[in-house]
Order: C-alpha cells, then sequence, then structure tokens
C-alpha cells in the first residue's frame, strides 16, 4: 500500500471546482491501481507560449495541477513551443496568427519562472514538445494524421461555424489537436486537463491513445476565468488580464476594478480558501456585516500575497487607499515630457506612456469615460493635451497615472 489519500477522497478533491470529468468511473480505476502499485499518475497540462505572460486565467488549472502534486502524483507541464507555432484554434472564428520560433522560444523561457509561483519546481516535470514532434517529422505526422477523420474533427463547433460561414480553415489548424494529442502518447498521460474551451483536444487525445494501444486519459475541465471586463474570458490580447508578473500595485488594482458579482469567481477560482469560508465572507457582505469594497480589498491582498508575499500585499493596500480615499497619487508616479510646437495628441500620449498598446485601445477606454487629465474627463479621441509647458496628471482606469508636460 502507498502513502496516497484514499480514493474517494481523492476524486472528491479532484472533482471540486471541475467542470467534465470523463470519466470518473475511469480515473478511480486509475487512483486504485495507483494505490495499489505505489506508482503516482501521470498528469499532463500543456500551455502554448503565445504571450509571454502567465494571467489568472492560467491559474486556475495550475491550481488543480498542484492539487495533483499535493496528492502525491506527477505533474507534467508541457511548453508547447511546437504546437505554439501552429496556433491552438480553440474558441477562435479566425485561423490564429503563426509564431515564429524565435518569439516561442522567448515566451516559452517566462513560463519556467511563473509556474512555479505556484507549482513546486522540485515536484514537477516541464517538458518542451518539440523534444519528440520535431522528431515526429513528414512521416510521422503522415502516420499520426491517418488515425483521425476530417468529419470527426469538423465536429468541433469552432471548425463547424466557420465551415458553414465559408471562412477559411487553414490544414494546419487540423494538425494542432492531433499533436497535442500525441504530447500524451509520449508522456503516457493518466490524465489531462484544460479548460473548458479544450474539452475537443483533450478528447482526441483520448481517440488518439487508443489508437496507440494505450489506456485512454482522463480528462479534466476547468471554468474559464471572465476577465476584468466582466464580459470575455480572460485574455492578453483583449486586455482584460491580470499577469501574475504583473507589479503588486497592478493586481490590487486591477483585483478591486472586477465588480462585485464578478468577485465571487475570483474568490474560488483564483485562491485557495476553503469554500466554506468563502461563503461565509459571502454571507457576511449579503447580510450587510462586510462592506463589498472590503470583501474585495481581502481578496486583492490573497492574490498579491500569494505572488509577492505578504509584505508587498500590505504595501498595494496601502497605497490603494493613499489614491483613493485619500486623493493622493502613486508613490513611483512616472513623467513624460513631449517636444512641439502644438498640442499632443491625446491617443499618442497615453501610447508613449504605456497605458495602451493600440489607437483603439485608448479610444475605447476614453469612449468608457475613463480617462481625465487633472482631474476632467477626455472622452473625445480628438481631445489634446496643452502645450503650455505646465505639468498635468494623466490617469487612466481607476490605477494608471503620469505627469505629463507638453511644450
Amino acid at each position: 500500500m502507498s502513502d496516497f489519500p484514499a480514493v474517494k477522497e481523492q476524486i472528491e478533491l479532484i472533482r471540486n471546482g471541475a467542470v467534465d470529468l470523463i470519466s470518473e468511473e475511469e480515473l478511480e480505476k486509475k487512483l486504485e491501481r495507483s494505490q495499489t502499485t505505489g506508482k503516482p499518475l501521470i498528469v499532463k497540462v500543456g500551455f502554448d507560449p503565445s504571450a509571454p505572460d502567465i494571467h489568472l486565467g492560467h491559474t486556475v488549472v495550475i491550481r488543480k495541477m498542484k492539487q495533483f502534486q499535493d496528492l502525491g502524483h506527477q505533474i507534467v507541464f508541457v511548453v508547447g513551443d511546437f504546437t505554439a507555432m501552429i496556433g491552438d484554434p480553440s474558441g477562435k472564428s479566425a485561423t490564429r496568427p503563426q509564431l515564429t520560433r524565435e518569439e516561442v522560444r522567448e515566451n516559452a523561457e517566462t513560463y519556467r519562472q511563473q509556474a512555479f509561483k505556484i507549482l513546486s519546481s522540485d515536484k514537477s516535470r516541464l517538458e518542451f514538445n518539440s523534444t519528440w514532434l520535431e522528431d515526429l517529422g513528414a512521416g510521422g505526422f503522415i502516420e499520426l494524421a491517418g488515425k483521425y477523420t476530417v468529419a470527426r474533427m469538423l465536429e468541433r463547433d469552432d471548425f463547424e461555424k466557420r465551415f458553414n460561414n465559408n471562412q477559411p480553415i487553414g490544414v494546419h489548424e487540423f494538425l494542432y489537436p492531433l499533436a497535442q494529442a500525441y504530447d500524451s502518447v509520449v508522456l503516457k498521460a493518466d490524465v489531462e486537463m484544460g479548460g473548458t474551451d479544450q474539452l475537443f483536444n483533450l478528447l482526441v487525445g483520448r481517440s488518439i491513445m487508443r489508437e496507440y494501444g494505450q489506456e485512454p486519459q482522463a480528462v479534466l475541465t476547468l471554468p474559464l476565468l471572465v476577465g476584468t471586463d466582466g464580459v470575455e474570458k480572460m485574455s492578453k490580447s483583449l486586455g482584460n488580464y491580470i499577469a501574475v508578473e504583473d507589479t503588486p500595485k497592478e493586481i490590487f488594482g486591477k483585483v478591486m476594478s472586477i465588480s462585485d458579482e464578478l468577485m465571487w469567481s475570483y474568490y474560488e477560482l483564483c485562491t485557495s480558501l476553503p469554500t466554506e469560508q468563502i461563503e461565509l465572507i459571502r454571507s457576511q457582505v449579503a447580510s450587510g456585516d462586510l462592506h463589498p469594497k472590503a470583501a474585495k480589498q481581502r481578496l486583492s491582498h490573497i492574490i498579491v500575497a500569494e505572488f509577492h508575499g505578504e509584505a508587498a500585499a500590505a504595501g498595494a493596500l496601502e497605497e490603494f487607499d493613499n489614491i483613493f480615499r485619500e486623493g493622493g497619487l502613486p508613490d513611483d508616479i512616472t513623467e513624460h515630457g513631449f517636444d512641439g510646437a502644438e498640442p499632443a495628441w491625446i491617443i499618442h500620449v497615453m501610447r508613449e506612456c504605456g497605458f495602451v498598446n493600440s489607437n483603439g485601445e485608448a479610444r475605447r477606454l476614453l469612449a468608457q469615460g475613463a480617462v481625465s487629465l487633472d482631474g476632467e474627463r477626455l472622452t473625445s479621441d480628438e481631445a489634446t493635451v496643452p502645450n503650455d509647458g505646465n505639468e498635468r496628471v494623466l490617469r487612466v482606469g481607476k490605477r494608471r497615472f503620469a505627469k505629463v508636460r507638453v511644450g
């Protein structure tokens, strides 16, 4: 017998917070075998380094990985440096742009550092799927492609919609779920996890493992975290994300910006608090014994502390109070000077201050009334900063400040 917790206890913990478990019966058998042999399950999760930041949305799955790890099982963190060059079509209405090998490698390196803010590095395997997928070669990919049909591939919702709408589907996109499935074959995965948008890919893995004569992996999906906009799933491309590498001040402020209702989803998906404790906080807010702002500050503190420590979380709270309760400015406010005989276009100023990545994002913030200059709200995308040499405070959203001077 092994030192693993009882199978029923493991199943209860694993199932908590999950959406799909396919199948519980198969997972139970795997866990029972693990108990008998003392051999841990191989639990695989893949992350494509399509952007350099791991955000809170990614950590929902990483937290479940940590649970498996704490139960004594083997976590395999697969960096999809090969599959990222294909581009995951999950949930996309158009073909993803393909990344260069250099872009993928740069992003992958940051994943090494960020994932182990939650996982124990000495108890995890970190694998790059280029290790085996590059060696597969053209012949191997042809053999792999022969194990799945186009008809089944078109059962995928996003492929079916694009096909019916006469939108292009690249042949290379069909290779993505097959390559991800082959990762499971190589690793002999017992379990694979992902967000609910990954269900099709995970099920392809089960089919391909059978084709290679292996016992299919159990599949576990986790909820998708809604971004700070309260509408779309958290995504760097949508700008509604909170990155693990954000500063304590940025994380604290972004969490404080979410709606009161969305706060409970973040409590459940982004903290390790027991369900009973979350429900207690929720009931205190509902009864009026605890203000929603105080509950959100507690949430912000927990999330900041996990990635930056208790001292940083306390400092972020103090600065937040200084800015929003006392009307002060952040200690590290940046200063930007602009030369020119003409007033500076507000969108150009916002981009130069690093507050937005595109003109479109700047226009959206202006339309939302999220931009002010010396306390005066700006809403027109034709607004300017006067070129009189005077220093003004530019505020974008609730957390971003800069001192700007033109002329």
